[in-house]
């Protein structure tokens, strides 16, 4: 009989991105019966494969009495299908499906934790979020970090003991398509880029792909480019994702928002996310906590040289000074004076994108990711 494997994620979106190929591996390369929840989505439905079932259970942001819905609405769909591998991941799916896992007696629950929510929280807010963080841990019956570090933080927290949780491979959730993200395609999307935004070809260019929000240290990025500029450096810095503006200074966004340096872009299609890193010299990433950083990826994939702040998961992608340069988090001077040394060496700066391209082929390509997190599934139904 085949194993029946379900995997759960709060919305479509982070479903589709992070965990759908590896659904389609499991079944292609496995034979597993493969089951889908997440919030309804009628468009995602409909663009799966035939062999994938989706179930939609309804989901809200933050933690509030409708979750006990969705625990019991879990507690049933759990009890008919009997899955031999639960794998729940994003901090409101799995919070609602580790209780109902456990109610339910099903065998294995796996948490997938690719990030740690209440990191970037404070006061009353951080102990709710920590007091659920580790419910879901103590629920879970095996848990897999997503990176060493997020995984000594976690220990060191309390969140579980040592030898519940390992870490796959070097990292990550599913790595990059270089199929998709093919970087011989990167001077003509270079050059498309420049010309649809009038970047002269002399120009060195920064690049942030993300939300425009506060914890991904857009406010320091902003502050530390400004600096750039007031030097004389020829440079153009190209933000890339939902201008949210969340907890960014007024001031500093007014600025950036009236410079010809700075190009506020939108968001973009993943398709077409490729021809924007084609475009940097330098990816710019100083984000105050982190998963794995997918984004330093698929930077790595374009050869981009890589600025990240020395935290858990960010600072672990790529290699301090070889194949990225490691910043403090929340620290303009010491940003400014690294983009500043990328400008000022290019040779180097190319150098680091060669060698973040050459890290990503060997440890981060997607083939590579799906297979470690296969022969895992493997080894966990092994225990049965």
């Amino acid at each position: 009989m085949k194993k029946r494997i379900c995997f759960i994620t709060t919305v479509p979106i982070t479903m589709k991105s992070f965990v759908l190929d590896t659904a389609r591996y499991l079944y292609n390369q496995e034979a597993y019966d493969i089951t889908l929840i997440c919030k309804n989505d009628e468009t995602f439905k409909s663009e799966l494969p035939e062999y994938i079932k989706f179930i939609p259970v309804s989901m809200e942001r933050g933690i509030n009495l409708k979750g006990l819905v969705a625990v019991r609405e879990f507690v049933t769909i759990f009890k008919e299908n009997q899955f031999d591998y639960i794998q729940y991941s994003t901090p409101n799916a799995a919070f609602y499906a580790s209780i109902a896992a456990k109610l339910a007696k099903m065998p294995v629950r796996l948490y997938a934790q690719w990030g740690i929510r209440y990191v970037g929280a404070s006061g009353m807010s951080r102990k709710l979020l920590k007091l659920f963080e580790k419910i879901t841990c103590k629920l879970s019956s095996h848990i897999r970090a997503v990176s060493p570090m997020n995984m000594d933080f976690a220990i060191n927290e309390g969140l579980y003991k040592a030898g519940k949780a390992k870490v796959i491979g070097n990292g990550g959730t599913i790595g990059v398509n270089l199929a998709e993200f093919d970087i011989n395609k990167k001077d003509e999307l270079r050059k498309s880029v420049y010309e649809q935004y009038c970047i002269d070809s002399d120009a060195f260019v920064f690049g942030f792909i993300g939300r425009v929000s506060k914890d991904k240290g857009v406010s320091e990025l902003i502050e530390a480019f400004k600096k750039i500029v007031e030097k004389g450096y020829k440079a153009k810095l190209l933000i890339v994702g939902s201008n949210e503006n969340a907890g960014i200074d007024e001031d500093v966004m007014r600025w950036a928002e009236d410079s010809k340096d700075v190009i506020f872009t939108g968001l973009f299609p993943r398709t077409e996310l490729i021809s924007m890193y084609s475009a940097f010299d330098c990816y710019v990433h100083p984000s105050y906590r982190e998963g794995f950083g997918m984004v330093l990826q698929e930077a790595g994939a374009m050869g981009n040289a890589i600025i990240t702040t020395d935290i858990p998961g960010a600072g672990e992608v790529m290699e301090r000074d070889v194949s990225c340069k490691l910043v403090p988090a929340k620290d303009v001077a010491s940003l400014a004076n690294m983009m500043e040394y990328m400008i000022t060496n290019p040779d180097m700066a190319r150098e680091i994108g060669r060698q973040a391209y050459v890290r990503t082929q060997k440890l981060y390509e997607r083939s590579i990711m799906l297979n470690n997190i296969a022969a895992d599934i493997k080894e966990v139904l092994g225990e049965l």
